[in-house]
Formats: C-alpha cells, structure tokens, sequence
C-alpha cells in the first residue's frame, strides 16, 4: 500500500469519525432541545396552574366578601324592620297608657273597676289579712268600695271576709301630669300585699296593661310582619 492509499484511508476515517461526530452532535442537539422543549411546557403548565389557583383563591374571596356584605345588609335591614315593629308598638303602648288616664275620669264606672280590682287582687293573694295601697287621689273610693269588696270575695272564695289595711303613709304615684312629665306615675287601679310584705300583687291599671301587652307582643309583631318592609 502506498502513501496515498494510506492518506485516502486516514481521510476516509476522519469523514466517517467527523460524520459520526456530527450525528451524535446532532442527536445531542435534538435530545437536548426536546428535554426543553418538556421542561419548557412543564413550566408553563405549572404557571397556569399557580395562575388558575391564584384566580380561583380570588375568586372565592370576593364571594366571600359578596356573602359577608349580603349577610351585613340583611341583617341591617332586619334590625331596621324590628325597630320599625318597636316604634309601631311603643306608639300604640303610648297610646293606650294615654287612654288610661281616661278611666279614671268616669267616677261610676272607675268605681265599679276599682272594687272588681281588689276582689280579683283578694282571690290571687288569699290572705285573710292584706295591705293596699292607691292613689291618694282614690283613697275615698277605695273605701266606699272596701265592704262591698270583701263580701264579694268571701262568698266566691268561701271564707270570712279578709281585713283589708288601706296605706295611709304611703300611696301610689299620682297620674302624670306637666309639671310630673318625668317622674314615677300611676294611671289609677291599687296594689295588694300580704301583710309581711312577701307577696305582692300590682294591680294597677299601668301594671295591667303591661301584662297584656306582654301576652298580645307575639300576635301584634305577627300582624305587623308585612305592613312593614
């Protein structure tokens, strides 16, 4: 073999050495960039997760807030509906506290209520010997109506007629007036006590229409519920 046979197969050898080279170089090349090309949408699917997480977390915070706020305004429109209700019923309290005062304007029949009043106060207490205090006032129709009273009771509760001890130092508080606008009043009706003072029942004509406003709240508040919104 001669020198240029030995150069043809050297450069037949660095070509096919340089051709496997440049393959491998190649394949390096396309591998390489596949693995980024994954890396690269790896990367940008996890973006778009963090992104759809990050929109989501916001998203439900502001539903969250819209939630809060409904609940604060709902709210807020119930307490104005229940102070409306209040207002509707301390007016018509008012009222009928004004009515009140009336009662005892008609002698006759208050009279007749104030001797009602003490048998229904006897029959509660059933004490065979009570306390009563009024108005001062109604001091003098207390006492017309004292016997009439007693009897009564004796004969529905069947035993002898109580003593009935009628408060001379101290009275109930006078109906109100102007000069009293602020002060403790009584629009009439009397108040009852065992004589050790344990067992008191108030049945003055204010004390009753608590009572009933009481009892009538849940009724009142039910018709009131539509009228207003």
């Amino acid at each position: 073999m001669n020198d240029a046979d030995v150069s043809k197969q050297i450069q037949q050898m660095v070509q096919f050495i340089r051709q496997e080279a440049e393959e491998k170089a190649n394949e390096i090349l396309v591998s390489a960039e596949e693995e980024f090309n994954i890396e690269k949408l790896q990367l940008v699917e996890a973006e778009k997760k963090k992104i759809r997480q990050e929109y989501e977390r916001k998203e439900k915070q502001v539903q969250v807030r819209k939630k809060i706020e409904y609940s604060m305004q709902l709210n807020a429109s119930r307490i104005k509906v229940l102070q409306a209700q209040d207002d509707v019923v301390n007016s018509m309290k008012d009222v009928a506290g004004k009515d009140l005062l009336n009662v005892s304007q008609h002698h006759h029949r208050y009279k007749h209520l104030l001797k009602d009043l003490i048998v229904q106060s006897l029959l509660r207490l059933k004490e065979p010997a009570v306390l009563l205090r009024c108005r001062k006032d109604d001091h003098h129709l207390v006492e017309s109506v004292l016997h009439s009273a007693k009897e009564e009771y004796a004969e529905k509760a069947n035993v002898y007629p109580p003593e009935i001890i009628v408060d001379h130092d101290v009275y109930l508080p006078p109906a109100p007036s102007h000069h009293n606008s602020h002060g403790p009043f009584c629009s009439g009706g009397v108040v009852l006590a065992s004589r050790d003072g344990k067992i008191v029942f108030e049945n003055s004509l204010d004390a009753r229409l608590d009572v009933v406003f009481r009892k009538k709240l849940p009724e009142i508040r039910k018709l009131l519920v539509g009228q207003i919104v």
